[in-house]
Parts: structure tokens; C-alpha cells; sequence
């Protein structure tokens, strides 16, 4: 697996190694030791599988203080999936990554505790999965403003579909301090 460091501090981009004939494709998607290996030092106790229509956008998410780290993927469709590092003390407070992901590319994303995390869908529909090394806990719930001008996002959608919560995140710069994690060196 070929792993591809980014300009957040822990977030990387996971490219497998594809088997191709003509059956079709053969892919290890996890393996416990690699992801030891990496860094995520936490098992995962929580799959989720979103599935969106074309212009839907979801996020930015996070939980605080029960922050998850993720693993995602997608297994139908084109993603545009979009991280910001959100934790207080980080060098990259602020900075947004984007990354495509789709089922003819394999990629994943690994998203360490305390960043926000969300995606637009430019194919017909998607389907994204994800694992989560803490569980969901719906009063711990954060948010930004997915369109936060300081943050300088390209959606690559032109009208968004999008939850009312999700319309009603504050911008980043709103965002208590007791409301973001703390970055804490790996």
C-alpha cells in the first residue's frame, strides 16, 4: 500500500495495491498491522455507509471532546472529501485538504482525532464508507460552516444539498475554544 503524507499533520491518503485480470480487481482494504504501523493506535469499533445523490454535501463533522479517528472510502461513486485540522496548537489550524475518492481509484483517507471531515458527491450517487475508532455519541457533536470563506474550499458543486444543521455550523472563527480539540504531538 502506498501511503502519501499531506499538509495536515497525521491525515495520509491510502493508495492499495490493485490485482487486476480479467475477472475483475482484487484489493486488501485493511490490515491491522499496516495500520498499527501508521499510527492508528486505536482499534475501530464503528463501520458506517453513507449513500448521497449527486450535489449533496455532508459536513464539516466532528465530535468534541469524544473525537474519532476515520478510515474512508468509496465504494460507488466520485467523492470530493474534504478535511480541515481544526485542533487548537496545530501548525496547520485552518488549512483545508481535499482528496478524490472514487471506486475506480481505491483511495482512502486516514483522519486523525480532531480534525473536521465532510465530502461532496459529483457522480450520480455515492456510496462512502467509513470506520470510526470511537462511537458515535450525538451530544458531542461539532460542526463548521461547510462554505467558511476562510478556509477557501471548492466544493466542485454548484447548488449543494445540504442538511439544515449542516447550514446552521458557525464559521470556524466563531467556534468557542472549549468547542475544538487540543492538537497533541504523534
Amino acid at each position: 500500500m502506498k501511503v502519501i503524507e499531506t499538509a495536515i499533520p497525521g491525515l495520509m491518503i491510502l493508495e492499495p495495491d490493485v490485482r487486476r485480470d480479467t475477472r475483475g480487481f482484487f484489493l486488501e482494504s485493511f490490515r491491522a498491522e499496516l495500520a498499527e504501523s501508521l499510527g492508528m493506535d486505536r482499534p475501530f469499533v464503528q463501520d458506517n455507509h453513507s449513500r448521497s445523490r449527486r450535489g449533496t454535501v455532508r459536513g464539516l463533522h466532528y465530535q468534541h471532546p469524544g473525537a474519532q479517528a476515520k478510515l474512508c472510502r468509496v465504494v460507488r461513486g466520485d467523492v470530493l472529501d474534504v478535511l480541515v485540522d481544526v485542533r487548537r496548537g496545530s501548525p496547520a489550524f485552518g488549512k483545508a485538504v481535499t482528496v478524490r475518492l472514487s471506486e475506480d481509484n481505491f483511495r482512502q483517507v486516514y483522519v486523525p482525532r480532531g480534525l473536521a471531515h465532510g465530502f461532496a458527491v459529483l457522480s450520480d450517487e455515492a456510496d462512502f464508507l467509513y470506520k470510526c475508532d470511537a462511537y458515535y455519541a450525538p451530544e458531542q457533536e461539532c460542526g463548521i460552516l461547510w462554505d467558511d470563506p476562510s478556509l477557501g474550499i471548492d466544493w466542485l458543486v454548484g447548488e449543494p444539498i445540504l442538511s439544515e444543521r449542516d447550514r446552521a455550523f458557525p464559521r470556524l472563527a466563531d467556534m468557542p475554544p472549549d468547542r475544538l480539540p487540543v492538537y497533541r504531538e504523534a
